[in-house]
């Protein structure tokens, strides 16, 4: 992954320097543009510098041809921060590409692709390290000719639509979201935010994008996953007695994990133990161990070149068997079919010979060189 990131100055507006870490998003508007579609992947993104103490996060801003108020699909009129040509002036780190749609006469629904809009986020997307679409906002970037040759989904009732007009990209209704290298592409409307949590993950890590998951109420799912994949690790819980013995089981997961053992832990007998996963976690103990060790097994599955004797130890299944069975039992699939489908380690980091790049502010937004050469223009 390209280390783009920016120290942000708020010297023009406060007079004092915060030394945080920030990367640029640019969520691209224009008129109709639904608008759980721009303002989901913000609250995200918000709550990674409320987590962190304002220590890193991003500065999200909002582009627009002109700066004249947009009215969105529910008819809310948003406010740009900066026009299309004020954003291309420096680098982003991320590319925020909402969509569009209308409804015919025969009630059918179809995503919108004005030209206008679709050369501004060409131009764009060879300005930033990274772009993302968010439901029916995928059909922009097919347009842009950013998806050629790579595989991508959009929101379930336009995919037809997708794959009809632009036969040369691989179109996957199924997953929630898809990477492809640093191009991205989101499902649904809600998937936005499934999305969003994804790229904190790649940016700050998956403890952080825990943190701000379950701030949401929300489960964590990783890059490339899909829904039928995913496994619900991260439920909320309402007491300091299960909050800590979960985190004690995702701490010993290689280790001895029996019920016995966790009721000894928590001070409390193997009935009540039981009883207290059912009532907070909707799940045994025992269920609920082995969905960690097979969410940590996935992990290290999709970023890493293990074996699985090496992972079925790693992970506290002991033999390869006992890996199989869970895994077949828990997301229908084998480890050796998983991996096959779902490792990101070798897109998962950006090739080239870009580094990290510091980053200043200028004016009313933080700009950073462009990379040399960006995985989004399909170079």
């Amino acid at each position: 992954m390209l280390a783009e990131t920016e120290t942000e100055t708020h010297g023009a507006e406060s007079g004092t320097d915060t030394g945080a870490v920030r990367r640029l998003i640019v969520i691209v508007l224009f008129e109709g543009v639904d608008l759980l579609d721009v303002t989901g992947p913000p609250e995200v993104f918000s709550l990674v510098r409320r987590e962190t103490g304002d220590a890193v996060g991003y500065r999200v801003v909002l582009a627009a041809e002109t700066m004249a108020p947009v009215t969105t699909a529910a008819g809310v009129r948003i406010l740009p921060d900066l026009t299309f040509d004020r954003a291309a002036q420096g680098g982003i780190d991320t590319l925020l590409v909402p969509g569009s749609v209308e409804v015919d006469e025969r009630s059918r629904v179809r995503a919108v692709t004005d030209p206008a809009v679709v050369q501004r986020v060409r131009m764009l997307a060879a300005r930033s390290r990274r772009v993302a679409s968010v439901c029916v906002g995928a059909h922009l970037l097919a347009a842009a000719g950013l998806l050629n040759g790579r595989r991508a989904t959009t929101h379930w009732s336009t995919a037809d639509q997708l794959a009809d007009e632009y036969p040369e990209i691989e179109v996957d209704a199924d997953p929630i979201f898809i990477r492809e290298g640093e191009v991205w592409t989101g499902a649904g409307i809600s998937a936005c935010l499934d999305l969003s949590l994804a790229l904190v993950a790649e940016d700050f890590g998956e403890e952080l994008a825990l943190r701000v998951a379950r701030q949401l109420v929300m489960y964590l799912k990783r890059p490339s996953g899909q829904s039928q994949f995913s496994v619900p690790l991260e439920p909320v819980s309402t007491t300091r007695r299960i909050e800590e013995l979960r985190h004690h089981i995702l701490r010993n997961l290689s280790g001895r994990l029996t019920v016995p053992d966790l009721a000894a832990h928590a001070h409390v007998s193997e009935r009540q133990l039981t009883r207290i996963f059912k009532t907070e976690l909707g799940t045994t103990p025992s269920a609920y161990i082995e969905s960690a060790r097979v969410e940590l097994a996935r992990h290290q599955l999709e970023s890493g070149d293990a074996t699985l004797e090496r992972i079925a130890t790693a992970c506290g299944f002991g033999t390869t068997d006992t890996l199989v069975r869970a895994f077949r039992r828990r997301l229908g699939t084998t480890p050796t079919d998983y991996r096959l489908r779902f490792r990101t380690g070798a897109t998962g980091t950006a090739t080239g010979t870009a580094a990290t790049t510091a980053v200043t502010a200028t004016s009313d937004v933080v700009t950073a060189p462009a990379p040399a050469s960006s995985a989004a223009t399909g170079r």
